[in-house]
């Protein structure tokens, strides 16, 4: 019998190191201030480790209205016929929390006698909150706000419930959430639809708070979307941000963090590198356009839009398109950037001061109809490849943090374009602690038509060097 239990651990740890090896766990590679610094082992069976779920900073609008096109963006979910993709937008002031959905939606459908035990079973939204920035079940600091689309102004398209020891209890909590759609029209299928939205805006107080959290706070947060497209059903498996979210486990939702993070250092910079792709025939410092590319934006065909967008690779165009907006009807002209710059010029053991990303822009969508954008920079923790990376295949975002408003171009001035830069510090901060490259995602939570941003890619021939993607990085010993 003693031997026996002797021979477990190693048996243990073998079929862990197995389960690594082949890609079935994965070890955590980053510890954040939010995220104790432990070695999750045991969970690699059971979720993703805390430091590796994705979180949302949101940002802070104080005691002003809050700004739809400054709220950051964040997405999931798989867009088909039968399956819908949501661009999710979050941000506060000092009175309330607010979180949109963008749904696209082929088939639009609600309850037209509505109750809260049914609200799920059709095109509705589930937003969970659990207050508690280590949750590891169910308690009164959980929150799981319902809302369904709906064609006329009814408070019984919206449920809320608070967290027991037990299960998910109906309560009565003073919270909006407000839908508007776009498409032929609710609970018909005689034509296609584009798609629908939902706002919710959640006082502060009704979580029994008497002012907005401090800048820093960490709770979590998940959300469950529900789908579906015609009165017999059937219901469609739901999508959920994060990927693998239960709404009865809060330890299995990502972040949402109050405030955008920053990095600063008093150090003087010792060294840089500039870091781009060198010729045509390089593979360093990858780059795609996904959705909406300038090749593929704004195609008007159903059969196209609804089968093949999303599935389509732009991985090798010269140039690329960056755009959102809040009419959801337009998301075929939606597009995002994903770049990836290698580190391993930064000599081992330094301090980086800072990171600067430029891109050159040569046009935008509208001609004289155009408005800036602030285009926000983000963070994913998977590798992805240049041939065959698509709208719904692209990994999702880790973290945002920040942007960077972008002019339209009424005079083009001659190429490379014109430079149009983003701090990413922070980001080079964490990938080169942990060995990693630097991989970017660029996007946009944006509101007015015309918004795309035109810009030059890795792809571009040598005569256009200057013009690529460049990251510049400076260090201190």
């Amino acid at each position: 019998m003693s031997r026996q239990n002797n021979l477990l651990p190693s048996l243990v740890m073998i079929l862990l190191t197995l389960a690594v090896l082949s890609g079935l766990a994965r070890l955590p590679q980053t510890t954040y201030a939010d995220s104790p610094a432990l070695l999750y082992l045991p969970l690699v069976f059971k979720g993703t480790p805390p430091e590796r779920l994705p979180r949302i900073h949101a940002p802070n609008f104080g005691a002003g209205e809050i700004a739809f096109e400054q709220t950051a963006i964040a997405w999931f979910g798989t867009l088909s016929p039968d399956s819908n993709y949501a661009d999710i937008r979050v941000g506060y002031n000092n009175q309330q929390l607010y979180v949109y959905l963008a749904v696209f939606d082929r088939h639009l459908w609600y309850d037209e006698k509505p109750a809260a035990s049914r609200l799920e079973q059709w095109d509705a939204v589930t937003l969970l909150l659990d207050t508690n920035t280590s949750p590891n079940a169910l308690s009164p600091s959980s929150y799981r706000f319902v809302g369904q689309l709906y064609g006329d102004e009814d408070a019984n398209y919206r449920a809320v419930y608070r967290g027991s020891s037990a299960a998910w209890q109906l309560t009565n909590l003073s919270f909006g959430a407000k839908p508007g759609w776009r498409g032929n029209a609710l609970n018909d299928n005689s034509d296609s639809d584009r798609g629908w939205a939902m706002g919710f805006t959640i006082p502060f107080s009704s979580l029994g708070l008497t002012s907005a959290p401090s800048h820093g706070t960490a709770w979590r947060m998940a959300v469950l979307l529900h789908d579906r497209d015609s009165r017999a059903g059937p219901v469609f498996p739901i999508q959920t941000w994060p990927p693998g979210a239960i709404d009865t486990d809060p330890g299995s939702w990502g972040f949402l963090n109050f405030g955008i993070p920053s990095y600063a250092t008093t150090k003087t910079p010792s060294g840089s590198a500039i870091i781009r792709r060198p010729t045509e025939d390089s593979s360093l410092v990858p780059d795609a356009d996904v959705g909406g590319a300038i090749a593929n934006q704004c195609p008007g065909d159903e059969y196209h839009i609804w089968n093949e967008w999303a599935n389509r690779n732009y991985g090798t165009a010269p140039n690329f398109n960056i755009q959102n907006q809040s009419d959801v009807a337009d998301w075929p002209c939606f597009a995002k950037y994903y770049v990836t710059f290698p580190l391993d010029s930064i000599p081992p053991g330094k301090t980086i001061v800072s990171a600067t990303l430029t891109l050159h822009q040569f046009g935008n969508a509208g001609g004289p109809e155009a408005r800036r954008s602030w285009i926000q920079v983000l963070t994913t923790l998977e590798d992805w490849q240049e041939s065959t990376i698509t709208w719904n295949n692209a990994p999702l975002a880790y973290e945002n943090l920040g942007g960077s408003w972008v002019d339209p171009i009424t005079n083009f001035p001659g190429w490379p374009g014109v430079p149009r830069t983003w701090d990413v510090s922070l980001a080079v901060v964490k990938a080169y602690q942990q060995g990693q490259p630097l991989r970017l995602i660029l996007y946009e939570a944006d509101s007015h038509y015309h918004s795309g941003k035109y810009f030059v890619s890795s792809d571009t021939g040598d005569w256009n060097l200057e013009g690529r993607p460049t990251l510049e990085v400076k260090w201190a010993d």
